[in-house]
């Protein structure tokens, strides 16, 4: 295929589940986990999309005709932009596509290494979800993150001795999905880390720790007396709280907490490079994107990925040149405003 609304009409095609809506916002998979979409009455979901409509992006078209670069670093890894795909598992499960979370992930990791950026691989209640995904990151250098479940302390341990082995860059872990009602019933629950738990995690490492799922300034704070070298600002997509805030609605206020002593990502809602813009303006050292990513894993695969990432790198670039931004380092605070 050779462009993304081929890849997308493709993967409508193929999701029994998702119905691969024209704006996915949340809105007509309300309640539907599984399924693809938000936790209870959805509203988090679709708060996620709601609160980047209200952040604008001010124009500054008197500057020079210099080249736009997107390039930036993961932990010391060149990307080339800085947007990374999302741990995401359960593909059949919450799509209903006929895809394994096996052939998902090398498609991803492939996908996103072509387009010169990097995939967070998902973990799951049996063994292999985790395995499988971490085992396609080794072959490949070592280059892409395996995000890990708070599961019990020994089920952790083995799983960040795996990553040790594969030389992952780095390691994740989704704290939040001690809200996902149907992990906390599994027959290796997850649970909440407190500070003291998280501090044995980063210990146990010996590599970049990464804590998915802070939704405050209060978490972030508790993430930096962890010594965690940085945090995904989440909400886990609206999948483990309803009626909770959105990642960019708390950004900024985490942003001036944290004070440049650990790395911050954000996820939720970001479906282009104008929305990936905005959170680099609010202080994000780079956005993950789920489901529309894995929209296009399932439409193409490995090509479909390149392909979306390409498509979110030449917005963000537009974007970039109407605000007189030649660097993400040209990108700041003044260069949006806030309405919400």
């Amino acid at each position: 295929m050779e462009n993304w609304q081929e890849v997308y009409a493709s993967a409508k095609q193929r999701c029994h589940k998702c119905r691969c809506c024209p704006q996915c916002n949340g809105a007509a998979c309300r309640g539907e986990t599984p399924g693809p979409g938000g936790k209870g009455s959805g509203n988090a979901f679709v708060r996620n999309i709601d609160m980047l409509k209200q952040v604008f992006i001010t124009m500054d078209t008197i500057s020079e005709n210099t080249e736009i670069s997107t390039q930036t670093d993961f932990f010391g890894y060149e990307v080339s932009l800085p947007v990374y795909a999302a741990p995401i598992s359960g593909i059949r499960l919450n799509y209903g596509a006929d895809l394994d979370d096996l052939t998902y992930t090398q498609e991803l990791v492939e996908g996103c290494l072509a387009a010169g950026s990097l995939a967070f691989s998902g973990d799951g209640m049996y063994d292999e979800m985790f395995c499988g995904p971490m085992d396609i990151i080794a072959k490949h250098q070592g280059y892409g993150i395996p995000t890990i479940k708070p599961w019990s302390e020994s089920d952790m341990e083995w799983r960040i001795k795996l990553a040790k082995e594969g030389k992952a860059l780095a390691i994740a872990s989704d704290i939040d999905a001690s809200g996902l009602t149907n992990l906390r019933n599994s027959v290796t629950p997850v649970g909440f880390k407190n500070v003291e738990e998280l501090k044995k995690i980063k210990k146990m490492a010996e590599m970049p720790v990464i804590l998915k799922g802070i939704l405050s300034v209060k978490g972030a704070r508790k993430a930096l007396e962890a010594g965690v070298d940085g945090i995904i600002v989440s909400n886990h997509g609206g999948r483990v709280l309803d009626d909770c805030l959105s990642g960019i609605e708390v950004l900024e206020d985490i942003v001036k907490a944290v004070d440049g002593r650990m790395k911050i990502f954000v996820d939720g809602g970001f479906r282009s490079g104008n929305d990936v813009f905005k959170a680099l303006a609010l202080g994000a050292d780079g956005v993950l994107i789920g489901r529309p990513i894995s929209h296009a894993v399932i439409g193409d695969g490995a090509n479909g990925v390149k392909l979306y990432l390409e498509k979110i790198q030449l917005e963000l670039k537009e974007a970039m040149a109407m605000a007189g931004c030649k660097t993400i380092k040209d990108i700041q605070r003044e260069h949006v405003c806030v309405k919400f």
